[in-house]
C-alpha cells in the first residue's frame, strides 16, 4: 500500500517488552518523553568477548550505556575492581564508560586480562560481557638450514611449512624466489595445515625456491621460510648411483617408474572422527599419494549435502559446509581411486554448540502493583546452565523480594511496588562458551501520552489499506479506542482493525472514510487524545492505453495515453522508450495525453511506456512501435536448368525491414513483341527464393522479381538475362468464337484473337469453318489474316449454324478447334398474340392472360412478351384527365401477367405483343376494363382559423385522388400538456359536402392536436394531422398553429399565425420588494431561455444593447437595478445551444418602475428650518390681509368663479392679478403628507384626479412638469402661468406648501 505520512518529529520507537505482551510498555526515546522518565541503566556499545589488539596502537575497550539519570560507569580486571584513578596510563571518556589505555612506553602484555564493565545508576547496574583482552603476536621464522630433498621420480611427497605460532594464526601460501604462486593441481597442492603435497613427483618438480609465506592478518606483516631445493631423480641416475657403491651392479632392472594403488596421508587408516561447533565452518581433508595421481570424491553415508552451504574445493581434496547444523553431522566418506585400486575413509562429524539464544530477555516496564517476567531461554550441546544475577550481583546474594520468585529460566513478578526497578543479568554457558544478557524491570507511574503528531493528514487511495497511527506512552498501558467525527460510537469491526500499537487499519478504504478521527488513549491516572484526517483519493487509471504501432518511415505516430486521476492530487506524465528515457530529439512531441513521433525511423522502434505518477499512486501502460517499410529489391537473378519450354529462376531477397516478406512476384518483358512492357508472369510465397516457369514459344524473355510485403511492393529487380525460346505450331485456338447475324440474310463469326505470346512463332492466320446444322455435312472453310471476324451472306433468317476457328503459322497449325452453334440473323416477329383475356383483382391490381405465339412467327430469340396500358380516365367526373402509356415485360415464354399500381375507380385500355432480339411484333386488339372504387387519398388540405373565445374553426379541401365517391369525413382531436402528454380522443363524422367546422367550447391556453382524413365506400384514406395552442390575451383568445410535421402533406396558411410549439404565453409582470417580477408560461423544449429588456423610448440604444438574464429553466424572474420613474421593454426568448440563434420570442411587455419616496432625513426638526417657517407665516398671514381687502374691494371675476367651481382638490396657483392661493380642501384626506417631496427625478404619476380634470376639459388637456392643469379656460393669463409653473423658484414654493 502506497501512502504519504507526515512526521513531525524523530519520534523513534524502542520495543522494551518482557514477559507477556499484554504487560509491556513501548517507552519512546523522544528526548522530551524521556527528560522526564526514570530508566535502569542499558548497555548500548560494548567491545568483542575476544578482544585481539594491537600493541602498536592504544587500548580501547567500548562500553556505552544509557539511562535516566545518566549512569556511571566501573571496570574489572581479571575479577577484581580496576582502580582507574591509580593507573596514569588508563582514562575513561566523558559520560563514557569506554576505558582508553595508552601504552606509549608500556609493554602491551601488562594490560592482557579479563576485563567486564558495570554502568550504575540509582534504578540499577547493568554489566558487560567478559572481554578478553590479548595482544597479536607475529613471531620471526627460526633460523634453519634446509638440506636439499632428494627424492625418487613417482615417489609421494610433503614439503613442511610449520609456521610460528601467532594470533591469530597466519595465513599460509606458497610462492617462488619471485613471488609468483607456485602452480598447484590435483597432484601437487596445499593442505590445511599449510604443507605442500606431492601425490607423486615429477622431473619437472626440480626447484631450489619451494618458499613457505606467513601472512599474520592483524599486523599486516609477512614472513617467510627458507627456501627449499628439491632434486627428483630418475631411474638411471639411481642405477648410476648404486652401481658406483654396489660395484657396478643394477639396483634396478629396468628405467620404468612403477605404478602404485591410492593411499591415505591424511588422514591415515580407514576412519576419524571430527567434532565441530554450530555456526562455524567444517572442513573435512582427504590427502592421497599414488601412481597414477588418485582422484577424490565425497559422499555423505547418512544423508544428503545440504545445497547452499556445501563446497569442495582444492581440487576436490577439501569438503567444505559452512553454518553448520545439527543437521550436518553424520558419516562422510572419502573415496580415492586410480586405475590400480580404490579405497574408502570415513569421517564420523559431531556436532556441538556453544550457547544460543532462544528467548532473549527483554526489558520490563510495570506499573506499580502489576505482574510480569523475565524469560531467559538458551539452548546449547551440552544443554547451557542458566544462572540470574540482579545488578551484577547474583540473585542468591541479592535482597530477598517476595514479590519476586526465580523458577529455572524464569523470574516471575508478583504486584510489583515502586522503587523496585533492578537490572537483571541471565548467563548462559557450557564447556564451548557464555552468552549475557540484560534486562530491566522498571516500575513507572504515568499519564497518558499520544506521541502522534497533531492533525497529522493521512492520504490513501481508495480500495487501498489506511493506518492511522495513534502512539501513546503511559503507566499502567492506555487502552486506545478511536472516534470518526462527531460519532459516539468506537470504531470496531468491519471495515476497521485495531492492532495493538494503536493504530486503526481500514482494510478497504472508501470516499466515505474521509475525514477527522479521534484517537483516545486512557488509563487509570488520566486520558489524552489526538485528532488526526484521513483524505481518500480516487486512483490513478489509464482509461485509454496507447496501442501497438506498426509505422511505415518518415511517418508519424501518435501514441494516446489518456488518463484519469484525483483532481486533488498533482499529476506527472512520463514517457519511457525500452525503460529508458526519451531520446533528446525535437521529433518526439510530449503531449498532456499523448506522444507524438515525427518523421519515424528505425531507430525510433521499441517499447513505449506512459507512466501517470501522483504523490501517491501511479498507473502505466506500455505498447511496441514497430517501424516498416518496403522490402529492397532481390539482387543476383540467375537462370538455370534452361529447356525449350521452361526455366529455373533463382534470387536473393533483400532487406525485409521488420516486415515479412509475403510472396514474390516474376515478371517478363517479351523484346520480341512487347518490348519494354512488364507482365506478371507467376508468383511464389516469400519463404521461397527459386520459381520454375513455364515459358511459350518464339518469346524473346528478359525477368524482374518483386517482394511483397504488408507495406508494399519493393522496387522491381535488375532484368535477368535474355532467354530466348524457338518458334512452334500455335498450342491453342481462338477463344469466345461466337455466331450470330447482324441482319436477317448474314452470319457474324466473331473470336478473340491469340496475343503475340500465343503466337508461337511468325506467319499468324486463323481458318474459319461453318456449315447449317443438321442440313450440310461438309464444312466450308477460309483462311484469313490476324483479325477477329468473318461475315457470312446470303443465309437463310434466324438458321442454326456450326462454326469453328483454328490457329495457323509458319510452324504448323494449332488442334483442333471446338465446334460452337450460332443463328444467322433475327427478323421481327411476325404474329400478335390470341385469346387475350384480363381479369381485375381489386382497385389497384389485374391479371392479363394470353395465348403463345408459334416459334417459327417469332423468327428469332423469344425474348418475351409486353403488356401496353394505359389510363383513359377516371370514372368520376371531376377526374377526366387520360394518362400516358406504359407497358410491363415478362420474359420467356409466358402467358400471363400481373399489372399493379392501377389507379382505383378508372377506366383502363391494354394490348399484348410478343418481342425478340430484332423487336416487337404486332399488337393484339386493344381490350378495356374498369378499376373498382379505392379508398381516397389524402385531403388536399387543412386550415385552422381564429375564433371567439373556446372556439376553433377547421377547414379542408377534399382529396385529389378521390377513388371513388365521397361518403364523408373523419375528424379526430385531443389536447396536449406541457410534458407532450396527449389526452383522450375526440372523434366526429362530418359529411362529404362540408369543408368546414367549428369546434366549440375549447379550453384556452391550451394545444390540441388534430387528425383528418376522408372516407368512401371502401375505407377510409390516410391521415393528415396539424396542430394549435388557444391563448387568452387582454380579453381576446388567440390561434397559435404548429408547423406541419414530417411526412404530413405541404400547408396553405390562411393567415399569419405564431408557432405552437415552443411558444410563451401569458407574460406578466408585478412589483416586488426585490424588484420588477416577470413570470410567462413557456410550452417549449429548448433549455436556454433569457429575460432580455431595455428603455423605453432611448434612441441611442440598439438591438444590441438589450440587457439579457438567464433564467435556468424557471418560468419567474426577478429583475433588479431597475431604475425608479423609468419605463422598460421586456420580452423572453429562448435560444439555440450556441446562445446566437432567437428560436422563439414573446410579444414584448411594458413596465414602468414606480417613484419611491426618497429616504432624505426629515430637516423638520432642525432649529433654522423652524425659524424659517416662522417667518414665512408670518409674512402669509400679512399677504392674505391684503388680499383679503384689496378681494372686499375689487369683487368676484368670472374666471375667478369658473375656478372656484372647478377648483383642484390639492391646491390652485396663485394668480398675480388678484394675488389669491388655490383653495385648501376641506376634506381632511385629500390634505397632503407633511414633509412630503417631488421625487428628485421630478416625475409626478397620474391619479384619479388627474383623470377627471382631463375628462372635463374635453380638450387635449395635459400636466405641466409641477403638476399644474393646463385647460381651456386657461385664459389670457395661461402664458404667464405656465411661465410660473416652469419657473423652479415657483415649483420650491408650491411644493413647500404641500
Amino acid at each position: 500500500m502506497e501512502r504519504t505520512r507526515t512526521r513531525a518529529g524523530a519520534a523513534v520507537f524502542l520495543m522494551l517488552i518482557l514477559g507477556h505482551l499484554g504487560n509491556a510498555l513501548e517507552v519512546p526515546l523522544d528526548p522530551k518523553v524521556l527528560e522526564e522518565l526514570a530508566q535502569p541503566p542499558t548497555i548500548t556499545q560494548q567491545s568483542p568477548k575476544d578482544y585481539i589488539i594491537d600493541p602498536r596502537e592504544n587500548i580501547v575497550i567500548h562500553c556505552e550505556a544509557k539511562g535516566k539519570p545518566h549512569p556511571s560507569f566501573s571496570w574489572t580486571r581479571n575479577g577484581t575492581h580496576f582502580d582507574i584513578d591509580q593507573d596514569p596510563k588508563a582514562t575513561m571518556r566523558p559520560r563514557s564508560g569506554t576505558l582508553v589505555v595508552d601504552i606509549s612506553g608500556e609493554k602491551a602484555e601488562t594490560y592482557e586480562g579479563v576485563y567486564q564493565c558495570t554502568a550504575r545508576n540509582k534504578h540499577g547496574a547493568a554489566v558487560s560481557n567478559n572481554i578478553v583482552i590479548r595482544q597479536s603476536r607475529s613471531p620471526l621464522w627460526s633460523k634453519e638450514r634446509n638440506e636439499p630433498i632428494r627424492v625418487q621420480e613417482g615417489e609421494a611427497l610433503v614439503l613442511h611449512c610449520r609456521p610460528p605460532a601467532g594470533l591469530p594464526p597466519p595465513i599460509i601460501f606458497w610462492m617462488d624466489i619471485n613471488f609468483q604462486r607456485l602452480p598447484q593441481s590435483s597432484r601437487v597442492f596445499q593442505a590445511l595445515n599449510g604443507d605442500l603435497y606431492f601425490s607423486n613427483v615429477l622431473k619437472e618438480d626440480s626447484r631450489n625456491d619451494y618458499i613457505c609465506y606467513a601472512r599474520f592478518p592483524h599486523t599486516q606483516t609477512i614472513q617467510q621460510k627458507q627456501p627449499i631445493t628439491l632434486l627428483v631423480l630418475n631411474l638411471d641416475a639411481v642405477n648410476e648411483t648404486v652401481a658406483a657403491l654396489f660395484n657396478e651392479t643394477d639396483f634396478f632392472s629396468d628405467g620404468s617408474v612403477e605404478e602404485r594403488k591410492p593411499t591415505f596421508l591424511i588422514p591415515s587408516g580407514s576412519s576419524s572422527s571430527k567434532m565441530v561447533l554450530r555456526g562455524q565452518v567444517l572442513e573435512l581433508e582427504c590427502i592421497t599419494e599414488g601412481l597414477p595421481t588418485p582422484e577424490v570424491s565425497w559422499s555423505k553415508l547418512s544423508g544428503e549435502f545440504p545445497d547452499k552451504r556445501t563446497s569442495i574445493v582444492t581440487f576436490q581434496k577439501i569438503l567444505r559446509i559452512v553454518n553448520v547444523s545439527d543437521a550436518d553431522a553424520g558419516e562422510y566418506r572419502c573415496t580415492a581411486h586410480n586405475r590400480l585400486a580404490s579405497i574408502h575413509h570415513t569421517i564420523r562429524v559431531t556436532v556441538k554448540a556453544a550457547p544460543y539464544w532462544i528467548t532473549t530477555p527483554r526489558n520490563l516496564v510495570l506499573a506499580p502493583r502489576e505482574k510480569g517476567q523475565l524469560i531467559c531461554r538458551a539452548s546449547g550441546t551440552p544443554k547451557p546452565t542458566i544462572n540470574w544475577a540482579m545488578n551484577g550481583i547474583p540473585i542468591e546474594n541479592s535482597p530477598e523480594d517476595s514479590n519476586r520468585k526465580v523458577e529455572g529460566d524464569t523470574i516471575i513478578f508478583e504486584e510489583v511496588q515502586t522503587g523496585s526497578s533492578a537490572v537483571y543479568q541471565c548467563n548462559a554457558s557450557n564447556e564451548y562458551g557464555y552468552l549475557l544478557s540484560n534486562a530491566f524491570v522498571n516500575v513507572l507511574s504515568e499519564t497518558p501520552r499520544v506521541l502522534t503528531p497533531a492533525n497529522q493528514v493521512y492520504q490513501v487511495i481508495r480500495n487501498n489499506h489506511a493506518l492511522l497511527d495513534c502512539s501513546s506512552f503511559g503507566s499502567p498501558i492506555p487502552k486506545i479506542t478511536w472516534f470518526k467525527d462527531s460519532q459516539s460510537s468506537t470504531l470496531e469491526g468491519d471495515p476497521y482493525m485495531l492492532h495493538e500499537n494503536g493504530t486503526l487499519e481500514i482494510y478497504v478504504a472508501q470516499a466515505l472514510n474521509s475525514g477527522k478521527y479521534i484517537c483516545v488513549a486512557r488509563n487509570t491516572l488520566g486520558i489524552a487524545e489526538n485528532h488526526v484526517y484521513l483524505e481518500v483519493k480516487e486512483p490513478t487509471r489509464i482509461l485509454k492505453q496507447p496501442k501497438y504501432k506498426v509505422a511505415q518511415r518518415n511517418m508519424n505516430v501518435v501514441f494516446e495515453c489518456k488518463v484519469k486521476h484525483d483532481p486533488t492530487l498533482i499529476p506527472i506524465m512520463i514517457w519511457l522508450k525500452d525503460n529508458g528515457e526519451l531520446p533528446d530529439d525535437e521529433r518526439f512531441l510530449v503531449d498532456s495525453d499523448s506522444l507524438t513521433i515525427t518523421d519515424v525511423t528505425e531507430n525510433d522502434a521499441g517499447t513505449y511506456t506512459c507512466i501517470m505518477n501522483t504523490t501517491l499512486d501511479h498507473d502505466s501502460a506500455s505498447a511496441e512501435l514497430t517501424v516498416v517499410e518496403q522490402p529492397d529489391p532481390p539482387t543476383d537473378l540467375e537462370l538455370t536448368d534452361m529447356k525449350p519450354r521452361s526455366v529455373q529462376l533463382t534470387w536473393i531477397p533483400g532487406d525485409e525491414h521488420k516486415s515479412p516478406i509475403h510472396k514474390f512476384v516474376i515478371q517478363y518483358t517479351d523484346s520480341l513483341h512487347d518490348h519494354g512492357h512488364w507482365h506478371n508472369l507467376t508468383h511464389v510465397p516469400g519463404s521461397k527464393t527459386t520459381a520454375h516457369l513455364e515459358l511459350s514459344p518464339y518469346v524473346h524473355y528478359s525477368f524482374r522479381v518483386l517482394a511483397l510485403n504488408a507495406v508494399g511492393l519493393s522496387d522491381p529487380s535488375n532484368p535477368s538475362h535474355m532467354y530466348k525460346t524457338n518458334p512452334a505450331a500455335p498450342d491453342e485456338n481462338p477463344s469466345g468464337v461466337k455466331g450470330f447475324g447482324t441482319e436477317h440474310d448474314n452470319l457474324m463469326i466473331l473470336w478473340k484473337p491469340l496475343s503475340g505470346l500465343q503466337a508461337n512463332g511468325p506467319g499468324l492466320q486463323y481458318k474459319v469453318m461453318w456449315r447449317q446444322k443438321d442440313v450440310d455435312k461438309n464444312w466450308t472453310s477460309v483462311t484469313v489474316a490476324n483479325v477477329s471476324k468473318f461475315m457470312v451472306s446470303g443465309t437463310p433468317t434466324f438458321t442454326p449454324y456450326e462454326v469453328k476457328v483454328q490457329a495457323i503459322n509458319n510452324n504448323g497449325i494449332g488442334p483442333d478447334p471446338a465446334v460452337v452453334t450460332g443463328h444467322s440473323g433475327e427478323d421481327f416477329p411476325v404474329q400478335a398474340p390470341n385469346s387475350v383475356q384480363v381479369l381485375v383483382l381489386n382497385s389497384t391490381l389485374a391479371e392479363v392472360h394470353w395465348e403463345p405465339v408459334p416459334p417459327k412467327t417469332v423468327r428469332g430469340h423469344l425474348k418475351g412478351y409486353k403488356v401496353f396500358y394505359w389510363r383513359e380516365r377516371s370514372l368520376h367526373k371531376h377526374n377526366p384527365h387520360r394518362v400516358e402509356q406504359q407497358f410491363l415485360s415478362f420474359s420467356g415464354n409466358k402467358s400471363h401477367g400481373m399489372l399493379p399500381g392501377l389507379q382505383p375507380y378508372s377506366l383502363y385500355l391494354f394490348n399484348v405483343r410478343v418481342y425478340n432480339g430484332k423487336g416487337e411484333g404486332p399488337a393484339s386488339s386493344n381490350l378495356q376494363f374498369e378499376t373498382p372504387e379505392g379508398v381516397p387519398g389524402p385531403p388536399s388540405f387543412l386550415r385552422i382559423t381564429n375564433s371567439n373565445l373556446n372556439n376553433l374553426t377547421l377547414e379542408w379541401g377534399p382529396p385529389n385522388d378521390r377513388n371513388g365517391h365521397l361518403t364523408g369525413y373523419i375528424l379526430k382531436y385531443q389536447q396536449v400538456n406541457n410534458s407532450n402528454e396527449l389526452g383522450p380522443i375526440e372523434e366526429l363524422a362530418l359529411p362529404a359536402n362540408k369543408t368546414s367546422v367549428t369546434l366549440p367550447n375549447l379550453k384556452y391556453s391550451t394545444r390540441y392536436k388534430f387528425y383528418f382524413n376522408a372516407k368512401t365506400g371502401q375505407g377510409a384514406g390516410p391521415v393528415i394531422t396539424e396542430e394549435a395552442v388557444t391563448i387568452m390575451d387582454e380579453g381576446n383568445t388567440r390561434t397559435q398553429t404548429s408547423p406541419p410535421i414530417a411526412g404530413s402533406p405541404p400547408r396553405h396558411p390562411f393567415h399569419k399565425v405564431h408557432p405552437a410549439a415552443p411558444a410563451f404565453g401569458n407574460v406578466s409582470s408585478s412589483v416586488g420588494e426585490d424588484g420588477m417580477l416577470i413570470s410567462w408560461e413557456y410550452w417549449g423544449t429548448e433549455k436556454h431561455v433569457y429575460v432580455e429588456y431595455i428603455i423605453k423610448n432611448d434612441n441611442t440604444l440598439g438591438e444590441e444593447d438589450w440587457q439579457k438574464e438567464y433564467v435556468n429553466g424557471s418560468q419567474a424572474y426577478v429583475l433588479k437595478g431597475l431604475k425608479e420613474g423609468l419605463s422598460y421593454r421586456v420580452r423572453v426568448v429562448a435560444k439555440g445551444h450556441n446562445d446566437q440563434a432567437v428560436l422563439h420570442q414573446s410579444e414584448e411587455l411594458l413596465v414602468t418602475v414606480p417613484a419611491m419616496p426618497s429616504r432624505q432625513a426629515d430637516i423638520a426638526t432642525q432649529g433654522w428650518f423652524i425659524g424659517l417657517m416662522c417667518a414665512i407665516a408670518l409674512l402669509i398671514l400679512v399677504l392674505l390681509i391684503i388680499c383679503f381687502i384689496k378681494r372686499n374691494k375689487g369683487g368676484k371675476y368670472p374666471v375667478k368663479e369658473k375656478e372656484d367651481a372647478h377648483t383642484d382638490p390639492e391646491f390652485q396657483p396663485m394668480k398675480e392679478d388678484d394675488c389669491t392661493f388655490g383653495e385648501y380642501s376641506d376634506t381632511e384626506d385629500h390634505k397632503p403628507l407633511k414633509g412630503s417631496r417631488t421625487p428628485s427625478n421630478g416625475t409626478v404619476h397620474r391619479d384619479s384626479s388627474d383623470e377627471s380634470l382631463v375628462d372635463y376639459g374635453g380638450g387635449d388637456g395635459q400636466f405641466n412638469e409641477d403638476g399644474s392643469f393646463i385647460g381651456q379656460y386657461s385664459g389670457k393669463s395661461s402664458i404667464r402661468e405656465t411661465a410660473e409653473a416652469h419657473s423652479p423658484v415657483n415649483t420650491t414654493t408650491m411644493n413647500s406648501f404641500v
